[in-house]
């Protein structure tokens, strides 16, 4: 019997893949398999990566996007008849008071400093339209936000001073008092030169 070219295909894919799946369900595995070439990666893509969380009173950087509200709104400034058309000035906000992914010391500092981008409402507002496109600023709002809660957490660090800083800093400030009373014993010489004799009766 005659076997054509493209039967010939078939039978032998459907040979190989019933070996194949033989070979899967017996537990075969490969020496190149993913889990055996990358024994310490997370092969399973679907699973959402949880959140890093802040610890020890620091910001790690992460700005969850369930618990801040974007909008986009027309762009000013030049741009033609796109900037009618299109609204790409991108505006995060965010409840400041009760956003518990920034740490408390940090949300205190951040609305002392920055009370002017604070709504009635307690708002935090922070706004972009440094490009035509929403994501990118989208992505430069971000940025912005996490730049200034790093710079408030840097202002909150006190730098340790070493005792070597210390004896130093105790010498230039005796220093500085013993030339301060040389310039005044030398002030009063110069005085007490200037004043005229006077003759005692």
């Amino acid at each position: 019997m005659a076997v054509s070219f493209s039967n010939f295909c078939c039978l032998r894919r459907l040979l190989i893949n019933s070996t194949s799946s033989r070979a899967y369900l017996s537990g075969f595995k490969s020496n190149l398999s993913l889990d055996k070439l990358y024994p310490t990666s997370r092969l399973d893509i679907t699973t959402i990566p949880k959140a890093p969380e802040s610890k020890d009173g620091k910001f790690c950087g992460y700005i969850p996007m369930d618990k801040i509200q974007v909008n986009y709104v027309r762009s000013g400034g030049p741009g033609g008849q796109n900037v009618n058309c299109v609204s790409t000035k991108t505006e995060i906000r965010f409840h400041l008071a009760s956003a518990d992914w920034i740490p408390e010391p940090i949300r205190v500092k951040l609305a002392e400093r920055m009370k002017n981008q604070i709504s009635k409402e307690g708002y935090f507002i922070v706004k972009s339209e440094r490009t035509r496109s929403q994501q990118l600023n989208l992505a430069d709002t971000l940025d912005k936000l996490r730049n200034l809660i790093h710079s408030v957490a840097q202002s909150l660090v006190v730098p340790e001073v070493s005792q070597e800083t210390l004896e130093r800093q105790r010498r230039l400030r005796e220093r500085a008092a013993r030339e301060r009373l040389k310039e005044k014993r030398a002030h009063s010489m110069t005085k007490q030169g200037r004043q005229s004799p006077t003759l005692d009766s």
